[in-house]
């Protein structure tokens, strides 16, 4: 009993609310298959398939909501702002997009033509979004890998970026990463630092205090040296 409160104390709801929703999403997807879906000769077996594809539609967008705030959630603990927001509109984007093709599918709307149609134009648009998705690849690497988190003084060693950098992580996001160095704030592409050599910065001492020379000892009076003399 104490390990299941534990682990009901770390599983947060918007976690749990995601899953239960996906996997009822899930089962209806494999209730309107079974059943044969919309093109089913059985009116009562087009109505469960298009009662699924209800549910299916009202469950992937709860489910696509709570997961998006999960994600929002813990990379603004790893990452911060910069790389939270981003991450929790292209959850919200990706979950939104499979259920409107789920739905699409068990209502019997053929997805073949948007796809075949859309292949050359993907082709197109990869090639031209390339460093695009190279850095955006890259940062979520960086942000789970976490070679450094904002606020830390790091060293970044790469020809790319002609030499040694030194500086303070200002922010981590998707595509690019602020460095702030003595000569200003740089941003340094992801796909740059995951090529780079990168480690914390060394920690400079502190100078110890220079010692002031002594002052050479005065010659004593000639009336104490008469009298020391006698």
């Amino acid at each position: 009993m104490n390990s299941l409160r534990l682990l009901e104390q770390h599983v947060r709801p918007d976690f749990r609310k995601a899953v239960a929703f996906g996997l009822l999403a899930l089962a209806a997807l494999i209730t309107g298959t079974q059943v044969g879906g919309v093109t089913s000769p059985s009116l009562r077996s087009r109505l469960i398939a298009y009662g699924c594809a209800l549910v299916i539609a009202v469950a992937g967008f709860i489910a696509s909501r709570t997961a998006a705030r999960e994600v929002h959630r813990v990379s603004l603990a790893r990452a911060g702002t910069s790389a939270a927001s981003p991450l929790r509109l292209m959850t919200l984007l990706g979950g939104y997009l499979l259920t409107l093709f789920t739905v699409l599918d068990m209502v019997g709307v053929g997805l073949e033509r948007f796809l075949v149609g859309g292949a050359v134009t993907g082709v197109i648009l990869g090639l031209a979004a390339q460093p695009v998705l190279g850095n955006l690849f890259a940062g979520l690497v960086l942000m789970f890998a976490r070679p450094y988190v904002p606020g830390q003084q790091i060293r970044v060693m790469s020809g790319a970026i002609n030499g040694l950098l030194t500086g303070v992580i200002v922010s981590a996001g998707l595509l690019y990463t602020v460095l702030d160095t003595e000569d200003g704030p740089l941003n340094i592409p992801n796909s740059v630092l995951m090529g780079s050599a990168v480690g914390p910065a060394p920690v400079e001492s502190d100078p110890e205090p220079e010692q002031e020379p002594a002052a050479p000892d005065s010659p004593p009076p000639a009336g104490a040296a008469a009298a020391a003399v006698a």
